[in-house]
């Protein structure tokens, strides 16, 4: 009963996002410029996707400590990424649980997914921050509060990597925090405050702190190619027709990136419609393109996402032996267990 309302829910959601994404827009107008679309640079979108996905492979390989054998982490990491399509968005906790089959300790499996979201996170709130400071026209009155936002997140990232260096000030800091916020205790905040501490442990090691950044850097550089193909591919012009120039195009892909994964996140949805739509129709909006050219730009790269994590995900179930079926039954019973989660 409750997963049924829960698919109900994120149909909902995503229906009424795609009907504010869509007000005012001509589809007609939208079809036209996808079916205008230059196959060559959709193309290099989807190697750049296909790029992205093997590329975070190999980042995950690392932080799981090159234990488990490349090819079947990058299999694994893309079946979970197709699992994610779903509503009910189990493909981090399914990775977590198959990576285990390799020999990896649960614990190990759990925080390396968890420090690749926070790495990410850290990454989308920089490029965000970067992106709207640097587009022309945008008011001191939410450039300056951005900055201050995104300087504020790096700062407070800084301080949990040093907590999780020296976990003993970590748990002095919170128990100072519950001091003068009793309320706080009832929250259980002492248990998810050790399990982000041990995500986290990686980054306190130089050598693997930079292994992650860089991988980071260089896998979103292959997401990067795939928005920014995509914006060409579609001649996108600006709002009075011209074609946009190289240093809009820039901006575009960044924003677009940035807010693209803000609006993935969103876990009660379809596969994503709606939220990643909207999200897409935002960045142009901002840059200044026409609504039309915006939602042509997220039905195409979120096309290019799917296909991508579609074809790689099934390749990834038929090198692994498994059934969809007999994942998603796992990855929906282990959140249950205390240990899963440790």
């Amino acid at each position: 009963m409750r997963r049924a309302i829960f698919l109900i829910v994120s149909i909902v959601v995503s229906v009424f996002f795609l009907w504010v994404a869509l007000r005012g827009v001509d589809i007609n107008e939208v079809l036209k410029s996808i079916q205008q679309a230059e196959i060559s640079w959709i193309i290099v979108s989807l190697l750049g996707i296909t790029a992205s996905l093997w590329l975070r492979g190999i980042r995950w390989h690392g932080l799981l400590d090159f234990k488990p054998p490349l090819l079947r982490t990058a299999h694994i990491l893309n079946l979970g990424f197709l699992i994610n399509l779903l509503p009910f968005r189990v493909g981090e906790v399914a990775r977590s649980i198959l990576i285990t089959r390799e020999g990896v300790p649960v614990v190990t499996a759990a925080t390396s997914v968890v420090l690749e979201r926070l790495i990410d996170t850290l990454l989308v709130v920089i490029v965000l921050v970067f992106s709207i400071t640097r587009i022309p026209n945008v008011p001191p009155e939410v450039i300056q509060p951005t900055t201050i936002f995104g300087a504020l997140v790096v700062v407070a990232f800084a301080v949990m990597v040093f907590f999780a260096r020296f976990p003993k000030i970590g748990h002095q800091f919170l128990e100072l925090v519950e001091r003068f916020l009793p309320f706080l205790k009832r929250m259980g905040l002492n248990k998810l405050f050790d399990q982000l501490l041990v995500g986290l442990k990686p980054l306190t090691h130089v050598r693997s702190a930079l292994f992650a950044i860089a991988w980071t850097l260089i896998s979103w550089g292959a997401s990067f190619i795939t928005f920014y193909a995509l914006v060409r591919a579609l001649n996108i012009p600006d709002a009075n027709g011209a074609p946009l120039d190289e240093n809009s195009r820039f901006l575009l892909t960044l924003l677009g990136l940035a807010l693209a994964a803000l609006g993935n996140a969103v876990p009660i949805s379809v596969a994503g419609f709606g939220p990643f739509e909207a999200s897409i129709i935002i960045a142009g909006q901002t840059i200044g393109i026409p609504n039309e050219s915006g939602v042509s730009l997220g039905f195409l790269f979120h096309g290019i996402n799917i296909v991508g994590y579609a074809i790689w995900g099934i390749i990834g179930l038929l090198a692994l032996g498994v059934s969809l079926g007999d994942v998603m039954k796992t990855a929906v019973k282990k959140p249950e267990s205390p240990e899963s989660v440790s």
